[in-house]
């Protein structure tokens, strides 16, 4: 829906610019939130799920992405009478045509061999889409062991490994250094849906890993990749 954020909503609310937005509503009947758990509801890896039923990155993500995109949202919710998130998106009237032609030319690539490891199958798909139109030769994963046997299944020598860092079983960082003992010096691209700050602050990755956030356009996907591939 198209709604207008006026000056007083924008005090009573930490972080909103007033002016026009779009307002994007869910809702569900489930069984509702106290206080303590909205408080910690966009903290990442915070889950009410039992052990090994999700990785608590879900709703951090959501956030994440919305205020990525200079938004805001906000959830509204009592124990026993379900749960509302509201998103506000600030309206952008640029012609799209316009935007498109201030990007820089896109780097593409020279036929160089990328692993990518993601268990979203959707993102997998996506992702595999997106590095062959750059110029890539691709070889897929759902997960870091899968990704493992592939490896010395085929033999294979990428050039450079694009994988989530959040996964079941073994996550990125680990698949990473395993697959360095088998070929030291490969390249990695670090990539997932909260930001790299929140990441490398909470010790999943140091600061020197190369790290691109979901989501993220094939432009600069490509830039990274070229970015990753030229260090040594």
């Amino acid at each position: 829906a198209n709604v207008y954020l006026d000056e007083d909503y924008a005090k009573m609310h930490v972080g909103v610019v007033a002016g026009p937005h779009i307002q994007l509503t869910v809702s569900d009947t489930g069984i509702g939130m106290d206080k303590t758990i909205q408080s910690q509801l966009f903290e990442p890896f915070f889950t009410t799920k039992e052990t090994g039923k999700g990785t608590g990155l879900g709703l951090a993500t959501v956030y994440g992405i919305v205020k990525q995109s200079s938004g805001n949202i906000w959830v509204y919710s009592e124990p026993g009478q379900g749960s509302t998130f509201k998103i506000y998106l600030p309206k952008v009237d640029e012609p799209l045509t316009q935007h498109l032609a201030s990007k820089k030319a896109t780097a593409l690539g020279d036929g160089e061999l990328i692993l990518i490891v993601e268990d979203d199958p959707a993102l997998l798909e996506m992702f595999v889409k997106m590095v062959v139109k750059l110029g890539y030769q691709v070889k897929t994963a759902p997960n870091g062991k899968a990704a493992l046997e592939l490896v010395a299944a085929q033999n294979l020598r990428p050039a450079m490994l694009l994988t989530d860092v959040i996964m079941p079983g073994m996550n990125g960082k680990q698949l990473a250094e395993k697959l360095g003992k088998i070929q030291p010096g490969l390249h990695v691209l670090f990539t997932s849906g909260y930001t790299d700050d929140a990441i490398f602050h909470l010790g999943v990755l140091d600061s020197q890993s190369m790290f691109i956030q979901k989501p993220f356009s094939v432009d600069d996907l490509a830039a990274k990749i070229r970015q990753v591939l030229a260090t040594r």
